[in-house]
């Protein structure tokens, strides 16, 4: 890992109208992390991504992405520099098939060969899909259509895949299943910034944390210091395991 962040937010204050969501909210990933961000429901996780991926635009701050202040860029910007997003509930297309649904992650691409390349290798890593290229994203279980977003998000290339709720609503066995995967996924290189709800799963296989309550950032460490320390657990991660 470098010293220089992949993302970095830095002193973020973010409103909806009159209402401030964040209060001067900062983290950092390093490359080849991945970081996960806790906590409870309006606690402003989901704005936070939306924040990083130039859906909102914070009132104060900076958001920095591979070095480049990225604060205020539309959201095909930010995705054409290196970042993929995997939204909460997923939204694929459900009308279209699963192999059209892949080739949409890679839309800005121009590199057909690498294109190609890129769609084995997600093929491989989700051989369920293989067997379903055809069929639509809709008809598929909720975790074939996450393995499906998370597949058309590396159909980008993205040096960071940003992660909203990626076990919500899954099956305990899927939910095994998408956080192998993850980790696999970053493994291979790719730095990976989860939002989530339930820590203990999220802080099993992050390196670091971030808990955040009512728009602030009240703790930080490494992933496994927040699941050891009993008072951590009782006074902020007992209430947002899912």
């Amino acid at each position: 890992m470098t010293n220089e962040p992949l993302l970095e937010l830095s002193s973020v204050d973010t409103y909806y109208g009159t209402v401030q969501v964040h209060f001067g909210v900062s983290l950092h990933l390093q490359p080849g992390e991945i970081v996960c961000l806790l906590g409870g429901n309006a606690s402003g996780k989901s704005t936070t991504m939306k924040v990083i991926l130039g859906l909102v635009k914070p009132r104060a701050g900076q958001v920095r992405f591979n070095g480049i202040d990225i604060t205020g860029y539309t959201t095909p910007k930010i995705i054409r520099l290196g970042m993929g997003s995997v939204p909460e509930a997923r939204r694929i297309f459900a009308n279209m098939t699963v192999r059209e649904n892949l080739l949409m992650g890679a839309f800005q691409r121009t590199d057909k060969a690498a294109i190609a390349q890129d769609y084995e290798r997600t093929l491989d890593l989700f051989p369920r899909l293989r067997e379903r290229l055809t069929q639509r994203g809709g008809v598929l279980s909720g975790g074939e259509q996450q393995m499906l977003a998370i597949g058309r998000a590396l159909m980008g290339r993205p040096r960071l895949i940003c992660m909203d709720e990626p076990t919500m609503g899954l099956s305990p066995a899927f939910v095994d299943t998408v956080l192998a995967l993850i980790q696999t996924i970053n493994q291979q290189g790719t730095t990976i910034f989860m939002v989530e709800q339930n820590a203990n799963l999220a802080l099993q296989i992050a390196h670091r944390g971030y808990v955040l309550q009512n728009g602030r950032i009240v703790l930080e460490g490494a992933a496994q210091q927040l699941l050891d320390s009993r008072e951590i657990q009782d006074a902020y991660l007992g209430g947002v395991v899912g």
